[in-house]
């Protein structure tokens, strides 16, 4: 991963940390080189960022946000925004289903 690819990494998990959409969604960041969630391993290709809504002890739903090299094409502030947008879609996805 180059220089410009790691600054621009670190920007979204700057701007997607600050924004924390939802305080009920844990949010673990898997981007070698820029920042590593404990227990996260490299079982996808290219970075990501898990997503996990625990609504009980048993029962946690995650969605992976793959950072792909389409999405890399995109500046720092619109990748944090589509993040962004995923984390919303994501808990009103579950938030649905749970509420019926």
């Amino acid at each position: 991963m180059n220089t410009q690819t790691k600054e621009k990494l670190q920007a979204v998990v700057d701007l997607v940390s600050k924004a924390m959409v939802d305080p009920d969604i844990e949010i673990d960041y898997f981007i070698p080189g820029v920042e590593k969630s404990e227990g996260l391993s490299d079982d996808s290709k290219g970075p990501y960022i898990l997503l996990t809504y625990p609504l009980s002890d048993y029962n946690k739903p995650t969605r992976k946000v793959h950072l792909g090299s389409t999405m890399l094409q995109n500046s720092a502030e619109e990748i944090a925004n589509q993040v962004t947008f995923s984390i919303e879609e994501f808990k009103g996805e579950i938030d649905s289903v749970e509420m019926g």
